[in-house]
């Protein structure tokens, strides 16, 4: 277990020690996400612009425009939805370098209730041009997805909880933007899920193999751009495919993954996610099965795949 938020401030610190060319903006956040010494430690690189996301966009696109590599940070709600026009425009038409930063997606937001609960943000970007979306809740890849983004230039949208996190990959595991993972092999379906997805569908793939189910676990840590190739690989070898994802089913992974089925290889999809409704208060435990995305509902959306498999 660690604690993504103290990976980030300390991935985010290494990054301004190597290259004093990349900044820190934050919207009155810092002791949320744990970044508050960076301002006393980086007084040229870090700067709070209080609660102003939209502007902070405004401002980052800015400073990339002098040369700068600028992280942007507030909750995953406000980066997303207060932002999406500053993103656009200053962003991705401008063709910015620029890494937005929206912290606790989905029901990760717990105490913070609907109104901080993001569970439309990949959607909303995922139509704007040339932005590339991470979802990931993992320290290993949180560090190393830190440490990819400040290297390739591009307006990037990465969310992840700050609060504890499961670790399942190594240390030296090397990672690809843009490139799944499989974590877990499987023959009967596959399971292709992100975010705080993954670890529930490698808990769900552990107790179908004790129902002699055999299920492949892919992090599809990158929403766009789509590793295709692996999804259709996936799709042939194992001819069932559920996805899981902390957000809304219109318009995120599971409709992507859709999009990506549709016009290559037809075998039986279920899609694990948020209803279209909004959040509430509640624990992360509760909201995962208040809302249906917890291993419990994972295991019978295999279920229900591989009884359309052998239908077919």
């Amino acid at each position: 277990m660690a604690e993504l938020r103290k990976v980030f401030a300390e991935t985010l610190e290494e990054l301004m020690i190597k290259n004093q060319d990349v900044v820190y903006l934050e919207a009155d956040l810092a002791g949320a996400i744990g970044t508050s010494h960076l301002f006393h430690k980086f007084p040229n690189q870090a700067f709070d612009v209080g609660i102003m996301e939209a502007n902070m966009v405004g401002i980052g696109a800015g400073m990339s425009v002098k040369g700068k590599i600028p992280f942007v940070h507030s909750f995953g709600t406000f980066t997303s939805r207060r932002c999406a026009d500053q993103t656009f425009l200053s962003g991705c038409y401008n063709r910015a370098n620029l890494k937005i930063i929206g912290s606790d997606p989905g029901i990760t937001a717990e105490a913070n209730g609907g109104t901080h609960m993001p569970f439309e943000d990949i959607a909303i970007y995922r139509a704007f041009p040339g932005i590339k979306i991470l979802d990931v809740a993992e320290p290993v890849l949180l560090r190393g997805m830190l440490k990819k983004i400040v290297e390739e230039y591009g307006v990037f949208y990465l969310r992840f909880p700050r609060k504890q996190a499961e670790a399942y990959y190594e240390e030296n595991q090397e990672f690809q933007i843009g490139k799944g993972v499989v974590v877990r092999d499987g023959c009967d379906a596959t399971i292709i899920a992100s975010g705080i997805e993954v670890y529930e569908s490698i808990l769900a793939a552990e107790e179908l193999a004790k129902e002699n189910i055999s299920v492949r676990v892919v992090d599809m840590f990158t929403i766009k751009p789509l590793d295709t190739k692996l999804i259709i690989k996936c799709a042939k070898e194992t001819g069932a495919v559920v996805t899981a994802e902390n957000h809304n089913k219109i318009g995120g992974l599971g409709s992507a993954v859709a999009e990506v089925l549709s016009e290559n290889i037809q075998v039986p999809l279920s899609r694990v996610g948020i209803p279209d409704c909004f959040g509430e208060v509640g624990s992360r435990d509760f909201l995962s099965h208040k809302f249906g995305i917890s291993k419990e509902y994972i295991k019978d959306s295999v279920k229900k795949v591989l009884e359309k498999k052998t239908d077919v």
